[in-house]
């Protein structure tokens, strides 16, 4: 291995805040975001709708609506690189190709006009520069690997064919066909049957141990499904508010949350608690705050059962637990605000 390739992260999202304009004014949806994805490892993005995960993935894309989107700072290092800083041309030729993407809804990704080969072959076409037949032949393999049944026959089929489990593996197919250094796998068993859910999730996972890169493909798992993350993840990175509140690795997230926004998540999720059975899920009292009115202090601290007079007013410092884990809550600032 390049000794250059050790000196950093394969992701690294530093300072990242993004505002969209409104006819009610100005939301800024992310605000100060950091964190990193390493080479080969699972990290999940976990919290409630509309904390920030799906925009955060856009953003590593570049694929934000500029108007009414507007990344206002931060950098997206990726391989020693700023995504924000390469030309379109150049950003094209990362997008899909090193980084690929899940996104949510399939039929909204596939296009109803073109056969399901023939979309997976013009990626491969563009950015592996494969000829017909040989980009053809690789989306036969690639359906193959995501165990869709006589995938010779069903590369020639059009995305109203498949069922939605079907087309979640056509989309699988599509993002690693180009073997890339990140997937990001956004909501990926969204409306899908529990039973289905299950096997999206273990194809992902399998998926990623038999990549054909050297150090395997490294995937950004977007979810609120916490028995996903458990079996998947090795880093957990938790949003609320468009803010990190929480990162640490998925045993120490899971097991000792220290955020009270995470205890309240993990809670609430079904099998990942303790309680007398016939008893309902536990809740995270209120809303979210609105991105409108976003204040000076902690989000959270309107919902928090240990919010402390402070809490509303005065944003605490994000602080180190140990070497691998940092929380944003003042439980964890001795003294309090200065």
């Amino acid at each position: 291995m390049n000794a250059a390739m050790t000196e950093w992260p394969l992701l690294s999202v530093e300072g990242l805040g993004i505002e969209f304009r409104t006819r009610r004014g100005v939301a800024r949806v992310l605000d100060d975001v950091g964190f990193t994805v390493a080479r080969g490892e699972t990290l999940a993005v976990v919290g409630e709708s509309g904390c920030g995960k799906s925009v955060t993935a856009l953003a590593i894309m570049r694929l934000i609506p500029q108007p009414p989107g507007r990344i206002a700072s931060g950098r997206l290092m990726f391989d020693g690189r700023d995504l924000l800083a390469l030309p379109e041309p150049e950003m094209r030729q990362v997008r899909g190709n090193r980084i690929a993407m899940i996104f949510q809804e399939p039929m909204t990704s596939l296009n109803p006009a073109f056969t399901v080969g023939d979309q997976i072959a013009e990626s491969l076409r563009l950015h592996q520069g494969l000829n017909r037949k040989q980009a053809l032949e690789r989306a036969v393999e690639m359906l193959g690997a995501v165990h869709i049944a006589a995938p010779r026959r069903r590369v020639h089929e059009y995305p109203h064919q498949f069922s939605g489990g079907m087309r979640q593996r056509v989309m699988i197919a599509l993002a690693l066909a180009c073997q890339p250094d990140l997937l990001i796998a956004d909501e990926p068993t969204t409306a899908l049957d529990v039973t289905v859910q299950a096997q999206i999730f273990d194809l992902i996972a399998e998926l990623r141990e038999t990549s054909a890169t050297q150090q395997g493909t490294a995937v950004m798992l977007i979810t609120h499904d916490m028995g996903a993350v458990a079996e998947m993840a090795d880093r957990v990175v938790v949003m609320y508010a468009g803010r990190v509140v929480e990162t640490g690795s998925a045993v120490e997230i899971l097991e000792s949350p220290q955020h009270p926004y995470t205890r309240g998540l993990i809670a609430c999720a079904p099998g990942r608690r303790t309680a007398v059975p016939g008893q309902p899920l536990e809740e995270i009292p209120g809303t979210v705050h609105s991105l409108l009115e976003r204040g000076m202090g902690c989000m959270f601290a309107e919902r928090c059962t240990s919010a402390m007079p402070h809490c509303s007013s005065v944003l605490p410092p994000m602080t180190m637990l140990g070497s691998s884990r940092s929380v944003q809550c003042w439980l964890h600032v001795e003294g309090g605000p200065a």
